[in-house]
């Protein structure tokens, strides 16, 4: 059953303030004990939460929201899966609710400085925001990364799953998910946009509901490195699923997408493991 991850008093298509957000953050880790911190942004006045749910010996997946602010639901959808009990206990986890809070309050793609947190990554990290987290996770070791968002050009759900070693085994598990749960997949072709200029269309190919990017090529050709790709790079990663639900379905449909999709994720990935 896919309960609602809608957040009291939102409307349809309308995100509650950040402090809502974090408050329900630290609400769920003193009803199930969960470990919550505040990770400081070096320089300016901001801080980001970081929950980690430990469990000796298990691999650990990481999960992020948020990185562009724009994209509120993803927040709301990760808070949804960890209060109502969703993550598969074969793992530990840590988990970033929103690594760019100044875009959410602001409602923009781009942190209050300006620039987009999810281009950010290279080397130690260009912004406030990535230079924190690239601080928190290093030494860090994870099974899978999946990070949550939204598109605001998109009809239906879709992916990026870097092929590692030439394989992608999660992916088209999660696309056939969401399609069965009744949500539209998006059809993707050179014509839609995703982010990749002109130049840049040999580092990936696409399939139904599915980016699947080289992440050498990828690596190689740009140093503006997306989140998951830094975890790629640095050897932090094994895998990696970037989830993007479309934005102009209605709140709920948003947040019910994510929960499939992160849900047959951790089935795959226990399977193949």
């Amino acid at each position: 059953m896919i309960v609602s991850g809608k957040p009291p008093g939102s409307l349809e298509n309308e995100a509650p303030p950040y402090a809502d957000l974090e408050r329900e953050w630290h609400v769920l880790a003193a009803r199930d004990g969960l470990s919550l911190a505040t990770v400081r942004c070096a320089d300016c006045e901001r801080s980001l939460l970081l929950a980690d749910i430990a469990a000796p010996e298990k691999p650990v997946v990481a999960i992020a929201a948020g990185v562009h602010g724009d994209e509120p639901a993803a927040s709301w959808a990760l808070l949804s899966i960890v209060r109502d009990g969703l993550l598969d206990p074969s793992f530990a986890y840590r988990i970033w609710p929103c690594t760019n809070p100044s875009g959410y309050a602001l409602g923009t793609r781009a942190n209050a400085e300006g620039f987009d947190v999810n281009r950010s990554f290279g080397g130690d990290g260009t912004t406030p925001e990535a230079r924190a987290i690239v601080a928190a996770n290093r030494g860090c070791r994870f099974a899978l990364t999946i990070d949550l968002h939204e598109d605001y050009e998109a009809h239906g759900f879709y992916c990026y799953e870097p092929l590692i070693g030439g394989e992608a085994p999660l992916g088209r598990a999660v696309v056939d998910a969401v399609a069965g749960a009744a949500f539209p997949i998006q059809e993707l072709d050179d014509a839609f946009e995703l982010g990749y200029p002109v130049e840049a269309h040999h580092v990936r190919r696409l399939e139904h509901g599915r980016v699947l990017p080289t992440p050498d090529a990828e690596i190689a050709f740009s140093a503006a490195l997306p989140y998951s790709m830094y975890l790629l790079k640095n050897g932090l990663a094994k895998r990696s699923l970037t989830l993007e639900s479309p934005r102009r379905l209605a709140w709920d449909d948003r947040i019910a997408i994510h929960r499939v999709a992160v849900v047959n994720a951790l089935v795959q990935l226990s399977d193949v493991m």
